[in-house]
């Protein structure tokens, strides 16, 4: 398996990154640390932008994250039109900034930089994986 199963409709099969699509399957969400100079990455990367090293280790994203910043989107790209519209966010989860979907259930109106969030694991009805923000 790779990272044909992550997201509503995937471009890719693989990637040097692919274990990220594995830890959704346990419920996880994980970024990238390299092992050489300790910086961290979300999305996963599999080469150290810092020092250029490609010994990377994997950390779990948990716990608690402050809404960022958000906006509402009125169109989607491929696979994802039917979904208009919803709400993009960036929270931070100590120090790590993971960009992803606020859940629907979250009144627009009560979306404020500063909330409290937390991931939830998404399994879609055709077996794909994804994430998504919700009130703690």
């Amino acid at each position: 398996m790779g990272f044909e199963k992550f997201g509503r409709k995937s471009f890719a099969s693989h990637a040097k990154v692919e274990s990220f699509v594995e830890y959704l399957e346990k419920g996880e969400l994980r970024g990238t640390q390299c092992k050489s100079c300790g910086k961290q990455y979300f999305p996963p990367r599999a080469d150290c932008n810092g020092c250029l090293g490609n010994d990377m280790d994997w950390f779990k994203i948990e716990g608690i994250g402050t809404l960022v910043s958000h906006t509402r989107a009125g169109f989607a790209p491929t696979g994802f039109e039917a979904d208009v519209p919803y709400t993009l966010a960036m929270a931070d989860f100590n120090g790590i900034k993971v960009f992803g979907r606020l859940t629907g259930d979250i009144p627009e109106e009560e979306v404020k930089v500063g909330m409290n969030l937390q991931l939830n694991i998404l399994t879609f009805s055709d077996g794909q994986l994804s994430y998504e923000f919700i009130k703690p």
